[in-house]
Order: C-alpha cells, then sequence, then structure tokens
C-alpha cells in the first residue's frame, strides 16, 4: 500500500465509531483551546472593574496572546510536518494546560501578559494541528461538513465561556477560570495520548508506510467488525499521480502554486482574525466603559454569545451546499455591514439581538475559514507548514489589531472602530472574489496532484533548458 492507496482508501470507508473517536479527541482539545481564548474578555472586564487594568493593559493582553499564536502557528506548522500530527497536538495542549494554570497564580498584571502569551503559543499550534489534522481523516465527500462539526465543538466554547465567567468570575474571581481551563486541558491531553491515531497519510508522506498501514489495517478491520461487511475499494485513477518525496523549501510557500495558496488563506484568516478579536474580546470591555456594572456586563455578553454555537451550526448545514469561495466573499462583506450596523445602537434589547446576528454570521465565518478553507487547500506533505505560516500572517495583523482598536475606543469611540474594521473586511473580501480557488468536494490527493504536478513540470523544463544548454555546449 502506498500513500495515494491509502488516501483513496480513506476516501471510501463509510463514516464509523473511528471517525467519531476521532472527531471528538481533536474536538475536546480546540472546546479547551477556544474557551481559554474566550474567556480572556470576561476576564479583562473583571481585572479593568478591580482596577488591575485599563485599555491599554488590555490590549497588551490580547497582544501577547497573538503574538503567542503568531509563534505557536509556525512551530506548530513545522513540528506537526516534522514529526507527526499527533505528537505535536500533545505538545500544544500541554503548553496551554501549564501556562493557563501558572496564570492563576499571577502576582500583577505584567506576569498575566507573559503567561496569557505563552499559553497562546499552545493555543495557536493546536488550532493549526487540530483543524489541519482532522482534514485528512476525512473522505473528500462529506470533509466540509464534518470540518465544520468540529468546528461546532470547538467553537461552542465562546458561550460556554461566558456561562463559566458569569456563575464564576462574581464569586471566586477571575484566578479560577483559568484553573479550570488548565485541569480540563490536562484531562483532555491523557485521551489524546491513550485514543488518538496519528494521520495514515502523513505515515506514507514522511517514511512511515509501516506504521501507516498498520493503522489502515486496524480500521479497516475495525469497521468491518463494527458494520459487519467486508470492505472493497475502487482504486481506479481519478487524475492522481503518485508523486517524489522532493523536499518542499520555505520560500516556496510564497511564490507559484504555493504562493497563491499562501495569499488565500492568509486573506480569509485576517479577516476572521480581525473580526473575532474585534467584536468579542471588546464586547465586554465596551459595556463596562460605557457604565454598565460588572455582572450586567457578563450576562449581555452571554446572551450575545449564543449566537456562536447557534452559528458553527448553520456552517455545518450549508458548508458543501455552495461554493466555497463565494460563499467566504458573502459573509465577509455580511459581517462589515452588520458590524457597522451594530455599533450605531443605543437600546440594550436592540444590541443584544443584532449582536446576537453578528455573532452567528461570525461563527459561520470562523467555521469557514479555519475549520474548512484554509487547513484544506494544501497538499498533505506541506499542510502543517502551509497552515501554520498562513495563520501567523493572520495573527501578525491581530497582533496590531488591539492596539488600534484601544485608540480609536479611547479617542474616537465604538463607531470609528467599526467603521475601521468594515473597510479592512471590504478589502479581503476583495482579494478572496479576485483570487479565490475552489476546494469543495476535491479529494486531499487531487489537491496534492495538481500542485506535485506543477512542480514536476518546472522541474522537468529547468532540466530541459540545462541539457540543451550542454548540447550547446
Amino acid at each position: 500500500m502506498n500513500g495515494i492507496q491509502a488516501g483513496k482508501k480513506l476516501d471510501q470507508l463509510p463514516i464509523s465509531k473511528w471517525h467519531w473517536q476521532t472527531f471528538f479527541l481533536i474536538g475536546f482539545g480546540l472546546q479547551i483551546n477556544g474557551f481559554l481564548n474566550s474567556s480572556g474578555s470576561s476576564i479583562l472586564a473583571d481585572l479593568v472593574d478591580r482596577g488591575w487594568s485599563n485599555n491599554y493593559f488590555n490590549a497588551m493582553f490580547s497582544s501577547a496572546m497573538m503574538a503567542g499564536f503568531f509563534l505557536g502557528s509556525l512551530l506548530g506548522g513545522m513540528l506537526g510536518d516534522k514529526y507527526g500530527r499527533k505528537k505535536a497536538y500533545q505538545a500544544s495542549i500541554l503548553c496551554f494546560s501549564l501556562f493557563s494554570l501558572l496564570a492563576a497564580l499571577s502576582i500583577n498584571m505584567w506576569f498575566l501578559i507573559f503567561c496569557r502569551g505563552a499559553m497562546g503559543v499552545g493555543m495557536g499550534a493546536g488550532i493549526v494541528i487540530g483543524y489541519a489534522s482532522f482534514t485528512e481523516f476525512l473522505p473528500a465527500k462529506v470533509r466540509g461538513r464534518w470540518s465544520a462539526r468540529l468546528s461546532l465543538i470547538g467553537n461552542f466554547s465562546p458561550l460556554i465561556a461566558a456561562m463559566v465567567s458569569f456563575l464564576v468570575i462574581p464569586t471566586f474571581g477571575w484566578r479560577w477560570v483559568f484553573i479550570i481551563g488548565g485541569v480540563a486541558s490536562i484531562i483532555s491531553l491523557i485521551f489524546v495520548s491513550v485514543y488518538l491515531d496519528e494521520s495514515p497519510r502523513w505515515c506514507f508522506e514522511n517514511g512511515q508506510s509501516d506504521h501507516g498501514e498498520q493503522i489502515m489495517n486496524k480500521v479497516i478491520s475495525k469497521i468491518e467488525k463494527e458494520k459487519d461487511i467486508s470492505l472493497s475499494f475502487d482504486q481506479g485513477s481519478k487524475n492522481v499521480c503518485e508523486h517524489d518525496q522532493q523536499k518542499i523549501p520555505f520560500k516556496a510557500f510564497f511564490k507559484g502554486d504555493l504562493g497563491v495558496r499562501t495569499i488565500i488563506a492568509s486573506t480569509v484568516l485576517i479577516a476572521m482574525n480581525i473580526s473575532l478579536y474585534t467584536i468579542t474580546v471588546w464586547i465586554p470591555t465596551i459595556f463596562v466603559n460605557s457604565g454598565i456594572d460588572i455582572s450586567r456586563s457578563l450576562l449581555m455578553t452571554t446572551l450575545i454569545m449564543i449566537g456562536a454555537p447557534l452559528g458553527v451550526f448553520a456552517s455545518t448545514l450549508l458548508m458543501d451546499r455552495f461554493p466555497r469561495k463565494w460563499f467566504g466573499v458573502v459573509l465577509i462583506s455580511l459581517i462589515a455591514i452588520l458590524g457597522y450596523v451594530y455599533s450605531v445602537q443605543t437600546e440594550e434589547s436592540r444590541i443584544i439581538v443584532l449582536g446576537s446576528v453578528l455573532i452567528f454570521v461570525l461563527y459561520i465565518f470562523n467555521s469557514f475559514s479555519s475549520a474548512v478553507y484554509a487547513p484544506e487547500i494544501w497538499p498533505t506533505k506541506v499542510k502543517m507548514r502551509g497552515a501554520g505560516i498562513s495563520n501567523s500572517i493572520g495573527r501578525i495583523v491581530a497582533i496590531v489589531t488591539p492596539f488600534v482598536i484601544a485608540w480609536l475606543l479611547t479617542n474616537y469611540g465604538v463607531q470609528a472602530v467599526f467603521i475601521v474594521l468594515g473597510c479592512t473586511l471590504g478589502l479581503c473580501a476583495l482579494i478572496l472574489a479576485l483570487f479565490g480557488i475552489e476546494t469543495r468536494k476535491k479529494s486531499i490527493e487531487e489537491i496534492e496532484s495538481n500542485f506535485f504536478k506543477e512542480s514536476k513540470d518546472k522541474y522537468l523544463t529547468l532540466n530541459e533548458i540545462r541539457e540543451s544548454k550542454e548540447k550547446n555546449l
């Protein structure tokens, strides 16, 4: 069995307990990751209320996490491609669990900011590895829907974080949010270590064919026993060719076919990052700065964040129904428009209703960008590095964004924040409309074949030129 044969078998497997097990193991880690991420907004609101923080300390707290996400995305991509998806995922969970527990022991804002940055390293790596790895286990025809489902379980965390913060922070303080997240992370790490399989596709791409074949045989045997069937596989060609084990250099991600993919993936992730961290992170602080007390602020945030799991659930129904490119363009445009409409509201009831609608659309796009489109456009051999590089580019913008928001919020008010956000999102929608590529229901091997065929053709052309020069000499 080779990598292409294994890939075709994975695409033809019926959905089974093995798929569900992989789904929940990766999803639980992403859930805790998202919980620690989303709880930051409520923690900051409490820190402002206690006099620990202000708009600029809040910006440093958020930017430290984004800096960690940037570094973690790059490291996670390299580790995932070199050492395997499972080991890299374990390392990411271990990182953010340890620093979450340390954050609970912070003696001042500076140490808390440091811990938040270190947590961001593990969290950024975990997001890249978790979502990108999952695409390698699923059949192409349902990959979008299942990746969106993974985003659903991962992105249920904003509502959970808001509810836990509402129940815990007013009574016990912000430190207990970090303790809860750290303990849950360690539990997730134990389950991943015991039950998660390595990606067979990665094994065949990295000289571990025996291990990959062992996993495939085990999975096929389990499914046959579970469903009481004998599986047979169609190994016919589907415009897919075997490629050599060439090494892909870092600079290849910034030119040619991979360069286009870097631009596309980075654009949708920039749009996701600036909208997600502008809207969700700053909502409670905006409420507190408007004179609303901390308890009411957290309650309003909880009501608004109900739109998050509903939005991601809607994405599971919509993801494989529309062309990826134009689906993304429409979602980005809607966020830009709804953001401004939301910003001019003054009545609490309208703020809650429009805020929930905005969060609903935002989390459909969050699922589209981080769980489906950005991970699936990369060939297996470079999937983690490609996802890591594009995520890190998205994080660079997110590092700067909190300081811009703090400046706009302090000097010009809420509407200015959402006007700048809308203009930036409009540019992202234009780039995706011009350069986006279609990946819906294409197998990973088809995606690989397109890239490696182009690379091989270029290589042969260079050889032909070299041979021609030698003959002329």
